[in-house]
């Protein structure tokens, strides 16, 4: 049994999509967890999220600021509202792309792959811009474009042209026809801003781990149109190489290509990175190094998270990755998760202590989101469990599975 007089115990959890908040998630986790310390445990809650969903939210909730909204469009060019914010100085400004060109935006209607971009996306950097903001923090997920962020700077003032001279129709489907990229209508400001580009993925650009291949299907692309697709970033990525900006970097095509993770969000960040010398940081740290995770993390004894579906994509730049990396040796790591696929020895192999399903015994899923929050504070007391003696936990904390990465009716 670990010496439990003053732990310090950290909660972390992602949202929980379509049903908790991350906020709500790592109340009711402390809650459950607060049941099983003593007085003298210091708990510390840090709402997370890897650059999808939840990340304007947990930013501005460090900085103690209110989200604004402004008119943008969605990924079609249909008027919507999206939320944004800066820093009590105004100098910094967060953007999440999903505000714009999220892919539940557009779920109403035909998905039109080609034509979908992420000019929404570019409106709002513009109002962030030129409302004196020059550092700039754009979390991409949940995009409904693959257009390689041509639509983003053609919103700050750029043109994409063909070898006529014309300008490309809007979206993915016409890079293909791409042959100078023209910067002198940026506005004011575009080129003297500092970006940081968090992503949750470590895709390329192109290729068959690229963009195209593995999302855009997911935004209703078809075998032919992600081809289209696929050759339209390839082209992109040799414009932007040849571009006057990058020449004296030596950035190849190819370079630009392969950057782990700039085939996030359709390739958003590939101009932002070739020609506005943007960088490409992992979502979850950039959340941990804002709201202070970062400087605690390493003086945990328990650590519990939680999220959606614990499966292999979780230990590649997602929440959880970054918490078994970040926390020290003797940390006990516990993530709970609706759905669990993980084996035990593939969670342990991660660094991961225990795994515990959300709802072992729940029906059905609709009752799972009915009762998250009632769960997630009983699992909150559960982690503690497991930690004090994982050998000798009350019934009450006992599943009738004896494999806690099983989840029954999920």
């Amino acid at each position: 049994m670990p010496e439990i007089h003053n732990p310090v115990v950290i909660i972390a959890p992602d949202s929980f999509k379509g049903s908790l908040s991350a906020p709500d998630a790592a109340a009711a986790l402390e809650r459950g967890a607060r049941e099983m310390l003593p007085d003298t445990a210091t708990v510390l809650t840090f709402p997370m999220a890897d650059g999808g969903e939840g990340s304007l939210d947990a930013i501005l909730a460090a900085w103690l600021q209110p989200a604004l909204t402004m008119p943008t469009v969605d990924a079609l060019g249909r008027q919507r509202e999206a939320s944004y914010g800066f820093d009590l100085e105004g100098n910094r400004a967060v953007i999440e792309s999903s505000q714009a060109n999220g892919l539940p935006h557009v779920s109403d209607v035909a998905a039109d792959p080609l034509r979908a971009d992420s000019y929404g996306v570019g409106l709002i950097a513009a109002r962030v811009i030129e409302r004196g903001a020059r550092d700039v923090t754009l979390f991409l997920g949940g995009s409904a474009s693959t257009d390689g962020g041509s639509g983003l700077l053609r919103a700050l003032g750029a043109r994409f042209l063909d070898a006529e001279g014309n300008e490309l129709e809007p979206g993915g489907g016409s890079l293909t026809e791409l042959n100078t990229i023209d910067l002198s209508g940026l506005i004011d400001g575009a080129l003297e801003t500092q970006w940081h580009i968090a992503v949750d993925v470590t895709n390329p650009l192109t290729g068959t781990l690229g963009a195209a291949h593995v999302f855009a299907p997911q935004k209703g692309a078809t075998a032919s149109d992600v081809e289209v697709l696929d050759a339209g970033l390839t082209r992109l990525a040799h414009v932007l190489a040849e571009h006057p900006l990058v020449a004296d970097r030596s950035f190849s095509a190819a370079g630009i290509a392969a950057l782990p993770g700039i085939g996030a969000a359709g390739g958003t960040a590939a101009p932002l990175v070739a020609l506005f010398s943007a960088e490409l940081v992992r979502g979850a740290q950039l959340v941990a190094d804002t709201t202070g995770l970062s400087e605690v993390i390493a003086s945990a004894d328990v650590i519990i998270s939680g999220e959606g579906k614990l499966d292999a994509q979780s230990l590649d730049g997602k929440v959880v990755d970054y918490l078994r990396r970040a926390k020290s040796r003797s940390s006990f790591l516990v993530v709970v998760a609706a759905i669990i696929d993980l084996t035990p020895e593939q969670s342990s192999a991660a660094g991961i202590n225990v795994a515990l399903p959300l709802g072992s015994g729940v029906e059905n899923r609709k009752e799972l989101f009915q009762y998250a929050e009632h769960l997630l504070e009983a699992r909150g007391a559960h982690a503690i469990a497991e930690w004090l003696d994982p050998t000798d936990l009350d019934e009450e904390f006992t599943d009738d599975d004896a494999d806690d990465t099983i989840v029954d009716g999920t």
